[in-house]
Formats: structure tokens, C-alpha cells, sequence
């Protein structure tokens, strides 16, 4: 699989698509815009000579009848450009639901949806996707976790007017399911499903808040545990950092306390830079990490992936502060002292030479830069 052109590339499927494309260092996809749907020539030249289309282009949430039309048009849209490629793609994969024909509109139209595209004369792959949750999901459209993670994030609490059983499957698993990415990643292409209520999701959500306020680790005892506070840590970035440090000072001198777990494993090591040293420039998918520096004077500077915005924090060790690395952006940290700088750091799991988890990209060569103060 050499070139693969994506439709609805700037969602949430799509842009966690992109990430996992580049971890598994895959060439960038052409991406399909809504402009180029509405126009078949156009549609047709981004698609010929294509190995491999993902069709996640579609609508969820508005008006009944926009959302039945809308996936069905979509879908059409698509199989008339694919009739005037030249060299067509032979595989369209459809991220489909497992809600399609379930006689809302919404399933009717995701069903449509994949009729047409079954009738388009390529090989297509219908893909039903359950519920899906991860970083950087868009609160009252994408999914119940993004909205409930939002809503702790700022303050709030999230009420339950009905409580049911969930299917949650995390986005880069159904990311790798529809590239058929080979499973020896921290991801799991046989989408393994989360199953609780939506009850039980507020209240493990709210409990993951109210240890991070103080600065503290959760329990994250399984894959899912992990994914999820990455998903509710995600809707924290970058407002809630640098998250303060407890310190305790006597006559001998002062203790703080950089890391405080209530459960599962971790790894804790620190490194000295010299002046101008820099440390990271890459990126993780499941991973937590922190950074506390205890001596010197960093920058840390991160970006997510795929954009361009670069958030920047100044850190010293005289007011020792951490920063948690969210999933999926680039980071780095800067000795930008004149003294030799001392960092701690902290991963919830202990390094695997196998499965990594550590993906090559540099922070720089973006647009815009924004800075955040320490606090």
C-alpha cells in the first residue's frame, strides 16, 4: 500500500488515520475535500492511481433529513468520481456503523451509503464501526466521551438523563482496522471493544479529574484505562499545564513531589542536557509522560501532529513544575540555561525495546508558535 487517498481526512477517524499513517512511516494521504466531492472531474483526478481509498467522509449529528441524505449523497458522490478515473483505486473501505439499517435516519443513510458504493464496481470493504473515543474528539458531535471529558475538563460535571450499555472501541484501533496495519504496534486492528455503561463512563471519567487536579496519576491498570485518560488529558492541553508541584521545605532544605501514582506499573529516570541540548523530538500514541525539571532552565515545545501551531512552556527548576506529554503531539525540551539542566522523567509503563511507542518527527518548521507561560 503505497498511495491512499482519504475522504473526511480533517475529522476525527481521519485525522487519527493520519497519525497512525505516520507512525507506521506511510507516505502522507491525498486527502479529499467536500469541494472535491462536489465535482467528479476534479474528484476523479485525486482518486486515479490511488492503491486504496478510505471513504470516513459522512454526517452525524443535525437535521434527520440532512443526515440520512447527506451519507448517501456523499457516497454517491464518490462512486461517480471512481467512474471517471482512468486508473481507478481497486479497494474502497467504508467506515460504516454498526448502527447502518437500524431504521434511524442516520442508519438508513449509512446503509444507502454502503449500497451505492457496493454497486460502484470496485472491491469494497464495509467496515462497521462501534462507538469510538479518543484524543482530541469533538464534544456533542463525535462521541459521549469527548463530550463528558470537555465538560469535566472545564469545570463541570456530566449529568446522566439515561443510562445504557456502550461498545467503545479506541480511534487508533479502528484506524489500523481500516489500513489493515500490521499488528505488532501499540494499536489493535481486532478493535477490542470496552463494554460498560454510560453511568459507569461518567463516573470513571470524573475520577480520573479528580485525581489529575491535584497533579496525580490515576490507576490505569489495562490498554483502555490508559486510552481513556489520554482522551480526557487531550481536552486539558494546553490550559491545565504546567500543572503545580507540592513542595515541602524545613531547615535542611525542600522536598517535592514530582509524581504521585495510585496504581499500575511506570518507569522513572532523569538525564542532564548541556547547554543548548536538545531531548524528544518525537511523538507517542499511547504513552503518558512527564517532565519535571529539577535544575537548570528548559523550553518545551510541542506541536500536534499534523498542524502547525508549536505551544511553548518555560521551565526552570526553581519553581519546579511538570508538564504531561499528550498523546500524538511532537515534543521536545531545551536546555536554554547557561548551566547544565536536570530532568525527571515518569512513563506509566516500563520501556519495551519491542514496541517502543516512539515515533521520529521534529517539533520545528511550523507557522505559527504560540507561548504559554509557566505558572
Amino acid at each position: 500500500m503505497t498511495r491512499v487517498a482519504v475522504t473526511g481526512g480533517a475529522g476525527f477517524l481521519g485525522w487519527h488515520v493520519r497519525v497512525l499513517m505516520r507512525a507506521l512511516g506511510l507516505p502522507d494521504p491525498v486527502l479529499v475535500s467536500r469541494a472535491d466531492l462536489a465535482d467528479p472531474d476534479a474528484l476523479a483526478a485525486r482518486l486515479d492511481g490511488a492503491d486504496r481509498v478510505l471513504h470516513l467522509a459522512g454526517v452525524n449529528r443535525g437535521d434527520p433529513a440532512e443526515v440520512a441524505d447527506g451519507n448517501a449523497r456523499l457516497a454517491a458522490a464518490l462512486a461517480r468520481g471512481l467512474a471517471r478515473c482512468a486508473a481507478p483505486p481497486p479497494t474502497v473501505v467504508y467506515a460504516n456503523s454498526v448502527q447502518a439499517g437500524n431504521g434511524t435516519p442516520y442508519g438508513d443513510g449509512k446503509a444507502l451509503a454502503a449500497t451505492t458504493l457496493a454497486d460502484a464496481g470496485v472491491d469494497l470493504v464495509d467496515v462497521r464501526l462501534p462507538n469510538l473515543y479518543g484524543e482530541h474528539g469533538r464534544p456533542f458531535y463525535n462521541s459521549v466521551v469527548a463530550t463528558f471529558c470537555r465538560l469535566l475538563a472545564d469545570g463541570s460535571r456530566p449529568e446522566v438523563h439515561e443510562d445504557r450499555e456502550l461498545d467503545l472501541v479506541h480511534v487508533t484501533d479502528a484506524a489500523a482496522h481500516l489500513l489493515g496495519a500490521p499488528a505488532d504496534g501499540g494499536w489493535d486492528a481486532r478493535m477490542p471493544a470496552l463494554r460498560l455503561g454510560v453511568r459507569e463512563l461518567a463516573g470513571r471519567l470524573a475520577g480520573y479529574a479528580d485525581v489529575y487536579r491535584r497533579g496525580e496519576l490515576p490507576p490505569l491498570p489495562d490498554r483502555h484505562a490508559v486510552r481513556l485518560f489520554n482522551t480526557y488529558r487531550s481536552h486539558c492541553f494546553p490550559h491545565h499545564y504546567p500543572l503545580p508541584l507540592p513542595r515541602h521545605a524545613d531547615p535542611r532544605g525542600e522536598l517535592t513531589e514530582v509524581v504521585k501514582s495510585h496504581g499500575g506499573q511506570g518507569q522513572t529516570f532523569c538525564s542532564s542536557s548541556h547547554p543548548g541540548v536538545v531531548r524528544g523530538e518525537h511523538f507517542h500514541l499511547a504513552k503518558v509522560e512527564r517532565f519535571a525539571v529539577v535544575r537548570g532552565s528548559a523550553e518545551i515545545a510541542l506541536r500536534r501532529v499534523g498542524h502547525d501551531e508549536v505551544v511553548r512552556f518555560a521551565v526552570s527548576g526553581d519553581r519546579p513544575v511538570v508538564v504531561d506529554m499528550p498523546t500524538m503531539w511532537v515534543h521536545k525540551i531545551t536546555n536554554v540555561g547557561a548551566d547544565e539542566l536536570l530532568t525527571l522523567f515518569w512513563t506509566n509503563e516500563v520501556f519495551d525495546p519491542a514496541r517502543p511507542d516512539t515515533y521520529r518527527e521534529t517539533v520545528e518548521a511550523e507557522r505559527v508558535a504560540t507561548a504559554v507561560a509557566a505558572r
